[in-house]
């Protein structure tokens, strides 16, 4: 009996060894970001926030392992293949840019949480933790019907971005009277546009209702010329919102073809996709008001802040996006008592962080993103 009792005290000490042992295991992270070359600051950045991220954790079982891929595919699967072989990393932050990923499902035991904000990759093992199309015209169908704007037209730029913005079209179910693809290019731009919103159909009326009154007996015919005279068309618009999925100056490009066609923000409602809360917009007040999905921006300032503070730079989108996959692999192991699976991605979760609240199932990630509008030269939050 002595002998049954000490046996099992050996394999309690033995466990409870070996459990403190684990406990106290590194667990290793890969980052897969340029740091050389053209975007070498970025992925200095990238860098810079999963630092500051790994403070605010405070748990120093955790590691990262940074790794610079020259934003080079096979750079990228050859140092990925060296952190799983010699470092044992199972779960890599990036690579930054969806080309960077060709080649790692190379490596299906390791699970890479990719920067990039694109749904269309090749490889399984690759999570797209960008803020993608998804995540924003989920916020978009939530405004619209909260709206209740029924006739919503979707204007998406000829480019590479049409395949993005059409899959989540289709993914979200989103309500919609028409979509169109218009040319960037300036010189086809206001053509089209005059097409989509039927603008010469709209300035004839405008003449022949001139011409009529000219032509009639009517009493005030004077007075009512006078005022169609200082008008640009007549007749009404068949959409009440737009969703213009283009940025910068591209998306003031089109909002001015549809204010010169007569169809201004005040006549519907324009909407643009997250454009991080780009300043040179509150001076197109001409445009006002403009809608749009975001990040949470209180939230995203005080980031910012944080981060001029610890390394004197200023902050970027994938900087701060970085910032909260951190947090989200942190979670994920903590709730899995620290013991890496496949299976961490595939179930479902949901992680309140900075950027708003993140969703995973079955290896996708979208984010419940904030909605805002742009007048009176501010940043309105909606909800």
């Amino acid at each position: 009996m002595k002998t049954y009792i000490k046996l099992i005290f050996s394999i309690l000490f033995i466990f409870i060894f070996n459990f403190k042992a684990l406990s106290n295991d590194k667990i290793k992270i890969g980052l897969l970001v340029p740091v050389t070359g053209e975007y070498g600051r970025i992925g200095e950045s990238v860098i810079n926030s999963v630092r500051l991220a790994l403070n605010s954790i405070n748990d120093n079982r955790i590691e990262i392992l940074p790794r610079d891929t020259r934003s080079d595919p096979s750079t990228t699967l050859k140092i990925a293949k060296d952190l799983y072989e010699n470092d044992g990393v199972k779960i890599i932050i990036g690579p930054l840019f969806s080309s960077s990923t060709e080649y790692l499902k190379e490596i299906p035991e390791v699970t890479f949480l990719s920067l990039t904000n694109k749904l269309t990759n090749t490889s399984p093992n690759v999570i797209s933790a960008g803020v993608n199309s998804i995540s924003q015209l989920n916020a978009i169908k939530n405004f619209l019907n909260s709206k209740n704007l029924e006739r919503t037209i979707f204007l998406i730029p000829n480019s590479n971005f049409k395949i993005e913005i059409e899959k989540a079209i289709s993914k979200t179910s989103i309500k919609l009277k028409d979509k169109f693809i218009y040319d960037t290019d300036p010189t086809l731009l206001t053509a089209q546009i005059e097409s989509i919103t039927r603008y010469p159909q709209r300035k004839q009326n405008l003449l022949d209702e001139i011409e009529r009154l000219e032509n009639s007996n009517d009493n005030n015919k004077e007075k009512k010329i006078e005022n169609l005279k200082k008008r640009d068309t007549v007749g009404g618009i068949n959409f009440d919102s737009v969703v213009i999925a283009d940025f910068d100056e591209n998306f003031k490009s089109v909002a001015t073809s549809l204010l010169y066609t007569d169809v201004s923000s005040k006549r519907v409602v324009y909407i643009n996709l997250n454009n991080w809360f780009d300043e040179s917009l509150l001076e197109e007040n001409s445009l006002h008001p403009i809608y749009f999905p975001s990040v949470d921006k209180k939230n995203y300032d005080s980031f910012k802040s944080n981060y001029k503070k610890s390394y004197g730079k200023a902050a970027n989108q994938i900087s701060f996006l970085s910032y909260d996959i951190m947090g989200l692999i942190y979670y994920l192991i903590y709730k899995n008592d620290f013991v890496i699976t496949n299976k961490m991605f595939s179930e479902k979760n949901i992680f309140k962080g900075k950027t708003g609240i993140f969703q995973i199932n079955k290896k996708n990630i979208t984010h419940e993103l904030s909605f805002y509008s742009i007048e009176k030269k501010k940043f309105i939050k909606i909800f």
